[in-house]
């Protein structure tokens, strides 16, 4: 019965993870960069993990598609939406790998992933497959440092492990 507790709260999270991203990247716009997509990724890994983060971000990300963007909405969430809640797991919860792996996974890898989609299958005329890391790696790195701030922020309030403790519970 507990582990089907967590299930349905870690669920529940992800919808409102999926939620928030979507309305925050909607009403904040900036071309070619989403930084509440990041800082929500971040969230996510830190308090669901990794598959649901992947999860919360690839909904955020077709939702974005629905409203007119292009597929760089899912390529550019789910990479560092995984990589992030994987590194903050493996180091033992660790903030500052979720920041790396979201930085990394959606400044880079995902940056790359795109070169290719957009090129062929939208037919850009991209001239280097690291075309899409200058816009990509500055927003990923506002929205992690914006959810470092947030964490921090829960943490100073002495809620932050009050909420880890009852998601897990």
């Amino acid at each position: 019965m507990k582990k089907q507790k967590n299930y349905v709260k870690k669920m529940v999270l992800t919808a409102l993870f999926a939620g928030m991203g979507f309305v925050l990247s909607t009403a904040v716009y900036f071309p070619n960069m989403a930084p509440f997509q990041h800082f929500v990724n971040v969230l996510a890994a830190v308090f669901v993990g990794p598959y649901w983060g992947f999860l919360a971000a690839l909904i955020t990300g077709l939702l974005r598609m629905m409203t007119g963007r292009t597929l760089l909405a899912v390529i550019g969430a789910v990479v560092g939406a995984f990589l992030s809640g994987f590194l903050f797991r493996k180091s033992g919860g660790k903030l500052y790998m979720a920041v790396i792996g979201e930085i990394l996974g959606t400044g880079v890898l995902s940056a790359l992933i795109a070169y290719p989609v957009m090129k062929y299958l939208y037919g850009m005329d991209l001239q280097s497959p690291f075309f899409y890391i200058p816009a990509f790696a500055p927003s990923s790195a506002m929205g992690a440092l914006l959810a470092v701030v947030v964490l921090g922020a829960l943490k100073k309030a002495g809620v932050y492990r009050k909420m880890i403790n009852k998601i897990n519970e």
